[in-house]
This record gives structure tokens, sequence and C-alpha cells, in this order.
């Protein structure tokens, strides 16, 4: 028997072998029923494969549609939205805070108009559509209800996803806007209006995703992410909204990184423990209760050096997203760490997916690591660990207040400082960056973002502007700075606003001055 002290990254000690007696309380429920440890359906994939998206979105929406037709070609089942920095913090292109960041990790959109571009010639009724975006969701929102409107769709079958989930951002990602009561005041009025007007579409994306890429273990992704989400229903609930109604529209959004049993622990603790939460925070739903997440393969797993090795680590961890149970998928392109992703890296990230769906057998059966004595053992551990540390997070008084003193972004910062440590000092092996290196890494070529986009952009928005009714948008823009004053629903001034040509930072500009900015 060897001595020797193995753990996961979230430091859980890893015995050498796992017996009956460590598998204790398994969870009797199958795939389908509470509290859905083993799926949020009751025959997972041999009924329908995950969705499987692609994030894609640079330069110019133009540009990002011809991306898209490619990628629907390739064969993905949803588009997945990447914005560039201006548009998730409110400015537009002609900004003098946008220079040298327009179109640069993600697509420029400032108008209507340009959301048009984004989606020309594709349906919105037919396509399922992911928007990463927070601060500015619920402009991007409004855009993508106003484009569907104009191509003749019923709103009642537009379907897809805003991340939302602005909790994070001052946690771990930084694109925040306004502070986090009129923030949350925001979320709220969409998840109000959502369920109203576009009832299929899912009104947040709580996101663990870059929590995780800023430097938290598993345990902490979940034990974060279940508490922000918490944070929503609880404002919700206090807005007077219907838990088993907004409940079925919330959404995760999870990483998945190379340890593939912790990861697949993960997955399947975070379905048990938002069962729980759910039923505890009054849903008798059963639909409101199950956590339907997509996943991400994990952009800082991703090394400059031998850049074709992140092929196999994709693939580990698509592995991992499937055996814990994902309803949608992403996968990274093999050259992210050094730019964009080539069209090349695109299709073969795309294809890593397919051939775990067609060719693996991963997908032929419900939950298939369900019973094994170590993964059973360790979704236990994940859960209690991720349960004690919502305890402390509760004791705070939540995740506003968490985050507001601190708490959450010490815990991750010291949890990205130690693990850095390990590498540093060889405890943990990443292959080709501290063992196994070569003297001449592949040279890939990059992906690059010319820096005329900006000019492009500035003479489209100088030309709507010289086109549009500057009397309507006043009227629009004045209408929406005395709803944010009031408790009215700010998303119908929204709509209103941007049919009318108003561009993302006139909208949010107007709500940076009755809001104010955070800081």
């Amino acid at each position: 028997m060897s001595d020797k002290k193995i753990t996961t990254d979230s430091g859980i000690e890893i015995k050498e072998s796992y017996t009956a007696q460590d598998a204790v309380n398994v969870p009797a429920a199958n795939a389908g029923q509470f509290p859905f440890t083993r799926g949020v359906q009751s025959s997972m994939y041999r009924g329908k494969l995950w969705t499987m998206r692609q994030y894609a979105g640079f330069s110019t929406a133009e540009e990002s549609n011809k991306r898209y037709h490619y990628l629907l070609q390739q064969g993905v089942s949803g588009l997945s939205v990447a914005f560039d920095l201006p548009t998730q913090i409110g400015y537009d292109s002609d900004h003098e805070l946008s220079e040298g960041e327009v179109g640069k990790v993600g697509v420029a959109i400032d108008s209507i108009e340009d959301m048009e571009k984004l989606f020309e010639g594709i349906p919105l009724e037919q396509v399922s559509t992911s928007m990463t975006i927070n601060a500015t969701g619920f402009i991007l929102l409004a855009f993508y209800v106003a484009l569907a409107k104009r191509q003749g769709a019923d709103l009642n079958n537009i379907s897809g996803t805003i991340q939302n989930d602005i909790l994070k951002e001052y946690a771990a990602r930084g694109t925040y806007i306004y502070p986090p009561h009129p923030s949350m005041r925001i979320i709220t009025d969409i998840f109000e209006w959502c369920s109203k007007h576009v009832p299929k579409w899912n009104t947040i994306s709580i996101s663990g995703y870059h929590i995780r890429e800023a430097g938290s273990t598993a345990v902490q992704e979940v034990a974060f992410t279940l508490s922000n989400g918490k944070a929503y229903v609880k404002a919700a609930l206090e807005k007077g909204l219907d838990i088993n109604v907004f409940g079925k529209r919330l959404s995760f959004f999870f990483n998945a990184h190379n340890n593939l049993f912790e990861e697949v622990a993960k997955f399947r603790a975070a379905r048990t423990m938002w069962a729980h939460i759910m039923k505890e925070l009054g849903a008798t739903d059963e639909k409101a209760m199950m956590l339907r997440f997509h996943t991400q393969t994990g952009g800082s797993t991703l090394t400059a050096q031998q850049p074709l090795n992140n092929i196999s680590r994709v693939t580990l961890q698509t592995l991992a997203a499937v055996l814990g149970g994902t309803q949608s998928l992403h996968t990274n392109g093999y050259d992210e760490a050094l730019s964009l992703p080539t069209e090349e890296a695109a299709r073969i990230a795309l294809r890593t997916q397919q051939i775990v769906a067609f060719e693996s057998g991963a997908a032929d059966t419900v939950d298939p690591l369900a019973g094994s004595y170590y993964v059973e053992t360790l979704t236990k551990e994940v859960e209690q660990r991720a349960w004690d540390m919502m305890a402390a997070i509760d004791a705070m008084g939540g995740s506003v207040a968490a985050i507001e003193n601190g708490f959450v972004q010490d815990q991750i910062a010291q949890s990205a400082y130690e693990y850095q440590q390990q590498i540093e000092g060889g405890q943990k092996i990443i292959v080709g960056v501290n063992k196994f290196q070569t003297q001449n890494d592949d040279k890939i070529p990059g992906f690059k973002i010319d820096d005329s986009i900006r000019k492009n952009q500035c003479d489209k928005l100088n030309d709507l502007k010289a086109r549009r009714d500057a009397e309507k948008v006043s009227a629009c823009l004045q209408k929406l700075e005395s709803v944010a004053q009031s408790t009215e629903n700010i998303m119908p001034s929204v709509l209103d606003a941007v049919e009318n040509y108003c561009t993302l930072g006139e909208i949010a500009d107007v709500l940076r001055k009755v809001f104010g900015e955070y800081r």
C-alpha cells in the first residue's frame, strides 16, 4: 500500500481505493426524479443530445455572421455570442474608452442595425441563442426581441439565454456598470418581463465559469455560484414573482477542468444542492427545482506551450461535462491561449463534441458513472464542502454582503495563489509547461483583428444618428430615465428605445445618470 498523499484540485484527499463502505447514502432516485443527482431528464441523451454550441463573435456583426453560418453548416445546434468589451460595459464604439478594444474579444454591437447584420439569414425562431452579456444584458435582449419582431417571429417560440449574472462580475470578472442593488433590480425586471413576453427565454445563466477562471476550486465554484443563484431567487421573491414560474427559466453555466472525476462529481453535487435550495425557498413544481446548465471547457487550462496538446485537454473536459449531465456545451479551440480561435480550431473543437456524442458511447446510458464507489464518495464530499462554504456566506447575510465585504474575492485569490505555487513548485504537473517541455513549441498561426474596425463602427454610428428621428430618440431616453427613477419595470421602455434607434451607449448612460457607477 502506498502512503503517497494525493488530492483533487479542491484539496479533497483521494484514497488508494474505494469500496461499498465509502459510498454510503447513494441517492436511490433515478434521473428525472428529485433531487436530480443523476440528471434532469429521465432518458438524458438517449432522448436528446446536449445542445452543441460554439461561442463565437469578433470584429463586426458582418464578420461574425459569416462565422455563425459556417458553424451552422458544420452541425452546431445553437449559437453562442461573444461581445466585445465596450459592448459589455455599455460604451458605443465611438466612445473614447472604446479605443483599442472594438471587436477584439467579441463582436461590437452598438444598435439594432448591428443586431440585424449579426443574424442576417438566420431565423430566430429556428435557433437557440446564448448571449454572454451581463451589465448590458437587458439592452442586448431588447435588441434581440426587437429583431425577432422585425422578422415576424412568434415571441412565444424565441429561445435562448442571456448570462445576466452580475454578482459574479463583482467577484471575479469586472464587467459591471451599476452598483449591486440597482443591478439586482434590472435582473428581476427581466425575470418579470420575460415570463410574460418571451416565456421560453432563460432569463439568467448563473455562472460559475468565470469564478473558476479567476482561480477558484471546484468546490468554491459550486458554493459561490449556488449562493449567487439563491440571492437572485430571493430578490425575485421579494418582488412578488412566482418561484414556480421564474424558477423554470433559471439556468447555470459551469466550467469543465481536467480532473475528470472531480468535475463529474461537481456537476452531480450542484444538481442535488440546487434542488434542495429551491424546495426550501418554496418551489413546489419539480421543474423549478431542476438545475439545468451549460458547460464551457476550461479556458485557463489551455497552454500557449505545445498548443496542440489542448485538443486532448478539451476532449477530457468534454467527457467530464457529458458524463456529468450537461444540457449544452461549448468546446474551446486549441489555439485560444494565443488568439481568438481560427476557423480550423473552431471546427476541431466542434468535432470533439461530435466524436464524444456519436463514437465514444458516453451518451448511450444515463449517468454512466453512477454507482462508482469513487464518484459517489466524491460527489458527497464536494456537496458537503460546498454546503459548509454556503453556510459561511449565509452567516454574512448572503452573496451580496459576502461580495461587498470582499470574502468571495479573497477566497478565490487565495486558491489561485496556492494553485500557482503548486505549479511553480512542481507538485502540480502541467504537460509542456513545467514538465515535458520542448525546445520549439508548435508555431500556430494566430487569428488577428484589424484595428480599422473601430472606424468602420464609428462611420455606421454617425450614419445611423444622421438618419434617425432625433426627437423620438430624445423622448425615449427621457421616458427611460423617468421609469428608472420609479419602481416600474424598465424593459418596455428599453425595448421602445432600441426600436427607435437609441444606441447601447445612450441607454447605458441614462441609467448611469440614475443609478451611478460601481467603483
